[in-house]
């Protein structure tokens, strides 16, 4: 059996990613934030060819369907500065999205006097599958992960939805679920759905921003059900991450669970300072809390095992 990694130039194997930046974004554009967008392929660049420099070899772009990808772009840059990235299929909240999007993505119903705004599972988990199987729109890039979003403290109707399409969708074909936690909340009623009602296995569940709402028992709790745990999102002074970092994951490592944890950056507006600020102000931090052996586990075997496929 061969463990493989769907990037962006195609499928390469699990143990070549290196140094992995499980999180981040090269490019995103949302109506959350006018102005802010990330669309601009020489600083995506830039900030690949800074990552790189500091010993960096794989970016995951979580970046999903409607939200300004830009997968040809992804392709060029990864072959020109020698970085992997994966792209991720999948959607977001309800609010990162036109309603016209969204009507796209629904399905009406005989008798409804108003237009669908919830997204239909049958037609996302389609579209999901031929983004992971076929490619991206035209440009020929497949996509590596599937990407959702959960609610705040909870799942509403819109994320239950896109749940079951993306669950459908790693049934299909054994992509890993990247989700979004609403300031890092609703991590146990993810995995209820996710990994209860709808079978997926929890080790192919990964769940984004825990740091954001610094809660032990929680984080606890969600690592022994068997999902990965990103810590992403440094330097966000307005969230419990840097200077609660190091204390987190000596936590979850001495509680076992140091096999689960991911890094990633999450660069999600112009001023964050980007996927680079992981390797140069984060690691060193870390590697002293952690030790040297057990972060270069966080950094590239964990990720090699979360976003890897199974081939025969």
């Amino acid at each position: 059996m061969v463990t493989l990694v769907r990037t962006v130039l195609g499928d390469v194997p699990a143990d070549e990613l290196g140094i992995c930046d499980a999180h981040d974004h090269l490019f995103l554009r949302s109506p959350r934030l006018p102005g802010q967008e990330l669309d601009d392929p020489e600083r995506a660049a830039g900030q690949l060819e800074a990552f790189r420099a500091l010993g960096g070899g794989t970016v995951v772009q979580w970046t999903p369907y409607g939200m300004g990808r830009r997968a040809a772009d992804l392709a060029a840059l990864s072959a020109s500065t020698g970085v992997h990235v994966v792209a991720a299929t999948g959607l977001h909240q309800a609010a990162h999205y036109a309603p016209e999007v969204l009507h796209r993505l629904g399905r009406s119903h005989p008798g409804s006097p108003a237009p669908v705004h919830l997204p239909d599972p049958a037609l996302l988990s389609d579209l999901f599958v031929a983004e992971l199987t076929e490619g991206i729109g035209e440009s020929g890039v497949r996509a590596g992960m599937i990407k959702v979003a959960g609610a705040f403290h909870g799942v509403d109707a819109h994320a239950r939805r896109t749940m079951t399409a993306a669950a459908e969708a790693h049934h299909r074909t054994g992509a890993p679920i990247g989700v979004h936690l609403e300031l890092g909340t609703g991590a146990l009623d993810v995995l209820d759905l996710l990994c209860g009602e709808l079978e997926v296995a929890p080790g192919r569940v990964l769940l984004g921003h825990l740091g954001r709402c610094p809660d032990m028992g929680v984080q606890r709790e969600a690592g022994r059900a068997g999902a990965f745990l990103a810590f992403d999102g440094p330097s966000r002074a307005n969230h419990a991450t840097d200077w609660r970092l190091p204390d987190q994951l000596v936590a979850l490592a001495e509680a076992g669970l140091g096999g689960q944890l991911l890094l990633g950056g999450d660069t999600t507006v112009p001023e964050t300072p980007g996927m680079p600020y992981l390797l140069r102000r984060v690691r060193p931090r870390l590697e002293e809390a952690l030790g040297k052996e057990l972060l270069d586990t966080v950094l590239t075997a964990n990720p090699a095992r979360a976003f890897g496929f199974v081939r025969g």
